[in-house]
């Protein structure tokens, strides 16, 4: 019994130990971040003192929307914007998933297809290159009078917008393809699949990557600001319905929650992409 408490508690301070070493090694990485975080908080509190700002203080924020910092996962049952924040933020990602997604498989399929074929990509560029400056917003007016439903239309405007990154970068990773692997795809004589598969597929893996992760975070982008207008449950149209009661606290706890989703979804993104991607590619 007492070399079980001694092997236990020798275990115990080892555990303590490898978690004050990890903190040690780390601090260094988690100081510069919070001193920022801790001094943005002081100036925005600061600039929110005198009696003539419109906008609540960090303070003020957590007291009049603390319920929702803590309880994100509160009233399921609810409808609209009476549902917590992760209700909110899940309708939205929901949304994004599926625009994504489609923007996605269109995306590479067209980008391989346009980048392989030079008379195609002479074609339609131009055409790319014009409709890629559009803003997001700017499609949900046509998407609304094309598909007389909300729903769907949101999900176009996150198609449309992640679509062009996706695309364009599939077309340049296609066209970038080193002289040598062509000519060893020759040599080799290989078939329209075996090149496919074995060339340019694998060489054109870091640009679609690239493309993927910039338009996972147009979308997120997109579906916030198509939310506003088109209602319903979502994080975006949560934040335009707090903006018309005049709860600015909600509006902010919204943005950082929109911030965090926003990174979160990035990280992802890069972390495969770090998984996929051979090492002698990045």
């Amino acid at each position: 019994m007492t070399v079980d408490y001694k092997r236990g508690k020798k275990n115990q301070d080892s555990l303590v130990e490898s978690i004050t070493n990890y903190v040690k090694k780390q601090a260094p990485n988690w100081i510069p971040p919070i001193l920022a975080i801790v001094g943005f908080l002081l100036i925005w509190q600061l600039f929110t003192l005198s009696p003539e700002s419109t906008l609540p203080g960090p303070i003020k924020v957590f007291q009049e929307s603390y319920y929702k910092i803590f309880w994100p996962f509160a009233y399921p049952d609810r409808e609209g914007t009476a549902k917590g924040l992760f209700w909110q933020i899940f309708a939205s990602l929901q949304r994004v998933a599926v625009g994504y997604t489609f923007a996605g498989i269109v995306g590479i399929v067209l980008g391989i297809i346009i980048g392989l074929n030079p008379l195609l990509f002479k074609a339609f560029d131009p055409l790319f290159q014009l409709l890629r400056t559009i803003p997001p917003l700017a499609w949900l007016p046509i998407a609304l009078a094309a598909i007389k439903q909300s729903e769907p239309s949101a999900i176009f405007v996150i198609f449309i917008t992640s679509l062009w990154p996706i695309l364009l970068n599939t077309i340049v990773g296609v066209q970038q393809i080193p002289r040598d692997y062509k000519n060893v795809a020759s040599v080799l004589q290989l078939s329209q699949q075996e090149y496919f598969v074995n060339i340019v597929f694998p060489a054109s893996v870091p640009y679609i990557f690239t493309g993927l992760r910039i338009g996972i975070g147009l979308a997120w982008l997109a579906i916030v600001a198509a939310e506003m207008i088109t209602g319903g449950v979502g994080i975006g149209y949560f934040m335009f319905d707090a903006y018309n009661v005049g709860r600015t606290s909600d509006i902010i706890v919204a943005l950082v929650y929109v911030g965090v989703v926003g990174l979160l979804l990035d990280r992802l993104m890069s972390f495969i992409a770090s998984k996929v991607v051979p090492e002698e590619q990045k």
